[in-house]
């Protein structure tokens, strides 16, 4: 795929498209159960939280000019990174069949021509943006940009001016809310590394994308919630149509759903080359976005709170051990075939967080896992130190 640098400019505007979305406008109308302030309050912890973990993930791939999933290699060995590549491709075939029956779905509610139909116009307009590449959409980015951001506030001002009780929508804990919030920039990580590492700056691209995704992402969970406590519904699409938004909803839900799952399919093509050099990223790219238009025709994909967990349970350890070992012990494994230490450490960070999701912890269950985790890769990267691979091997075969 392309190799051009791209500019702090280009950058940012990549992660304002990746932050608005229609999944992160739904996932946000499950907090209106908590009424607006506390809403308010788990949605901006949660960013927090999921965008400063976000930053490290993206710094070390502009830093190491590496894809995320070759990245992924620098802690585990050249053969265990193809776990995470592989489970990558995985979890964003499902994002993009995820994002394009969200779109369709909520486009056929406007104009009622068939949920299929408009899967296959959400996932031409993908294949479109692939086949043009991300280096050279360039003016077609910034028009598209443009017209979402006014879009958006004509979407926000028509939820907010609605007159709602102190809470909608489910009931649901602070921590879990926190949790969904903190899953959004958590299911980006595996990805942005794949656009900061062509970043002419390294340090100003990283900042800027994850500071532009996180705003915008933020306000795409309180138009969520909004619609859920001051419309009182969570239909966007009845939303829109009352607005008097036909076209223009229509426009919002197209737009968002390409610029968001394109940059899925693309990094998933990405994520397809670490796997093998034969594979042809951009060709993989199309073949994904395929499946996904394919599977989002057949398969219901209602709630998807469960995938979100499954990402974090996966991809949270994983970052924190190569945060850990890139910023803490400077060490670089991608030497090994395989780091059976960071596999552990791994698989012990992932059992941690299924457990955590059953405690109903305050700030959600992504932080206390990756704190435990990288703590515990500190520790096991010290005593390897003590003990390194290769000694040990030498003294066995003396």
């Amino acid at each position: 795929m392309e190799e051009r640098k791209t500019s702090v400019f280009e950058n940012g505007l990549i992660w304002f498209g990746a932050g608005v979305s229609i999944a992160e406008i739904l996932t946000g109308t499950y907090i209106g159960g908590l009424g607006f302030r506390k809403g308010f309050l788990a949605i901006l912890l949660g960013h927090v939280i999921g965008c400063v973990l976000l930053f490290f993930a993206g710094y070390i791939g502009a830093q190491a000019r590496k894809s995320a999933m070759e990245t992924t290699k620098m802690s585990f060995g050249s053969k265990g990174g193809l776990w995470f590549a592989a489970m990558n491709i995985l979890q964003l075939v499902g994002w993009t069949a995820i994002m394009i029956y969200d779109g369709a779905l909520t486009a056929n509610a406007i104009f009622k021509t068939g949920h299929w139909l408009w899967a296959l116009v959400i996932g031409g307009l993908i294949l479109v943006w692939i086949l043009i590449g991300i280096t050279n959409l360039g003016k077609i980015n910034t028009i598209t940009m443009a017209a979402l951001f006014i879009l958006s506030i004509v979407l926000c001002v028509v939820i907010f001016r609605g007159r709602g009780t102190a809470a909608g929508g489910d009931p649901i804990s602070f921590g879990a809310a926190v949790e969904l919030a903190v899953s959004m920039p958590l299911s980006w990580m595996p990805l942005i590394s794949d656009y900061t590492r062509t970043a002419e700056k390294p340090f100003a691209a990283t900042m800027v994308s994850t500071v532009s995704y996180g705003l915008v992402s933020t306000w795409m969970f309180m138009i969520g919630m909004g619609a859920a406590i001051f419309a009182g519904t969570t239909d966007l699409a009845s939303i829109m149509l009352k607005a008097g938004l036909g076209v223009a909803g229509l426009l919002i839900i197209i737009l968002s759903t390409v610029t968001t799952t394109f940059l899925d399919a693309y990094s998933a093509g990405i994520s397809c080359e670490s796997i093998s050099r034969k594979i042809d990223g951009k060709k993989a790219a199309l073949l994904i976005t395929v499946a996904g238009t394919v599977l989002a025709i057949f398969l219901p994909m209602d709630d998807i709170t469960n995938f979100l967990y499954l990402i974090g349970s996966v991809f949270a350890p994983m970052i924190a051990i190569l945060i850990a070992d890139y910023f803490l012990l400077k060490k670089d494994r991608s030497g090994q075939a395989f780091s059976w230490v960071s596999l552990a450490v791994w698989l012990i960070g992932f059992i941690l967080y299924r457990l955590l999701l059953k405690v109903d912890l305050p700030c959600g269950s992504t932080f206390p896992d990756m704190v435990l985790t990288m703590a515990l890769a500190w520790i096991a990267g010290k005593i390897s130190d003590v003990n390194p691979p290769e000694a040990a091997e030498k003294r066995g075969r003396s």
